[in-house]
């Protein structure tokens, strides 16, 4: 199950039952079940405040994600804060349209979830090209 959430922000996920189906598929191929996600939108201030009272980072970012789930198991759950600010901001910076940068970073929290990491250069450009491939796949659904 997926859920959309909203804090501080008023935002209306673009293709809502699409956007589902197609996280659920990026979960299947890579090899886990989906249990239970939840996507928090929010503002830039209120991510802020999740990054420093849970992380003890001092910095604003586009997303946080918790991991839920059973140590061991291969069902994904999790909570994804997204700030929309920051979608809002990177999408333009990046000239890409806001629904890409909202499906990106959408997919990010996902493959987090399952393992990927983006620490070093290497593991960066991995998740990287991840990414494209889903939404490549999105948009072919």
């Amino acid at each position: 199950m997926i859920n959309f959430f909203q804090e501080d922000v008023s935002i209306k996920v673009p293709t809502p039952l699409k956007t589902k189906r197609w996280l659920k598929a990026v979960v299947e191929a890579e090899g886990a079940q989906l249990n239970h996600l939840n996507y928090i939108f929010c503002s830039d201030e209120y991510l802020l405040n999740v990054n420093r009272e849970y992380l003890e980072h001092d910095y604003y970012t586009d997303i946080i994600t918790f991991d839920t789930s059973d140590e061991g198991e291969d069902q994904i759950e999790g909570d994804i804060f997204v700030s929309i600010d920051r979608v809002k901001e990177n999408a333009q910076n990046l000239t890409k349209s806001f629904e890409d940068e909202f499906r990106r970073v959408l997919v990010h929290g996902v493959l987090h979830l399952i393992g990927y990491d983006d620490t070093t250069d290497e593991s960066e450009a991995e998740m990287r090209k991840k990414e494209d491939d889903y939404l490549q796949i999105f948009k072919e659904l």
